[in-house]
């Protein structure tokens, strides 16, 4: 169904909830207060694989709503199905926040052609990561947060947003994370040391993710997402020179102009 540039082409499906309240699917048990196991293994969707099936084969995209690794596993699973029974379909399933992935799982993606849908502004040390996440996670799960670094080496194709309102729309601030994985307390972080910086990806990485990525994911890179002859001129004017200037002050560029179609929006 089409009206304008509304197109629908998604079908979202929750598979979990959040970390912080135990309720991302986990693979093992979160820990209690005293480190030990407490349940909150998360649902075994066992029709998930038939339904993301049917779905690929009727010609819609599946966006995963996956925090926790049970969570992440059971839509690579779903997404393996797919192509196992309906082929290359060209579909672009995509899992989105990927707060906790197994390592056995990152290479996945790419050999299953599914995108890693990452929120680059939640990968840093703030109270709801240190106080209610990593004690409950535990030392080693902690580790496999966000790991959009490892997720970009392995192959995997990557498209970024805010999550908003979650969090701030800004894709700046984002960006920013995205690189440095810390947010200085003047863009409103903490300011403390880098959240896990080995899985910080470089800024061309982030920016494709932001622009060409996403375009890509909804299946409009023939329209839009890189500024080259016959696309929507669809950009926005930044009062910096990102390229230019050092990775810890892109959070202070801000974005000027916004421009749709080759008009300011």
């Amino acid at each position: 169904m089409t009206d304008g540039r509304f197109r629908a082409t998604s079908v979202k499906m929750m598979l979990d909830g959040v970390a912080e309240n135990h309720t991302a699917a986990m693979l093992e048990p979160y820990l209690d207060g005293d480190g030990c196991p407490a349940g909150g293994h998360g649902i075994d969707p066992a029709e998930l694989p038939r339904f993301v099936a049917a779905l690929d084969r009727e010609g819609f995209q599946v966006h995963f709503h996956a925090l926790g690794d049970r969570a992440v596993r059971h839509a690579l699973d779903a997404v393996a199905a797919a192509r196992a029974r309906n082929g290359r379909s060209g579909r672009r399933h995509h899992l989105a926040h990927l707060q906790v992935v197994h390592p056995e799982d990152i290479g996945r993606f790419a050999g299953l052609d599914a995108t890693a849908n990452i929120q680059p502004l939640w990968a840093t040390h703030e109270p709801q990561m240190d106080e209610l996440t990593i004690p409950f996670l535990g030392e080693r799960r902690a580790g496999w947060q966000y790991p959009f670094g490892s997720l970009h080496a392995a192959g995997a194709a990557l498209c970024a947003g805010s999550d908003w309102p979650v969090s701030s729309p800004d894709p700046v601030l984002g960006v920013h994370v995205a690189v440095n994985r810390s947010l200085p307390a003047r863009a409103g972080g903490t300011g403390q040391d880098p959240f896990l910086p080995g899985q910080a990806i470089d800024l061309a990485t982030a920016l494709a993710a932001y622009t060409s990525g996403s375009a890509k994911t909804n299946g409009l890179e023939s329209v839009t997402g890189s500024i080259r002859p016959g696309l929507d001129a669809d950009f926005a004017i930044i009062d910096a020179d990102l390229a230019a200037i050092r990775p810890e002050e892109i959070c202070q560029a801000s974005v000027r102009q916004t421009w749709l179609r080759g008009r300011p929006a």
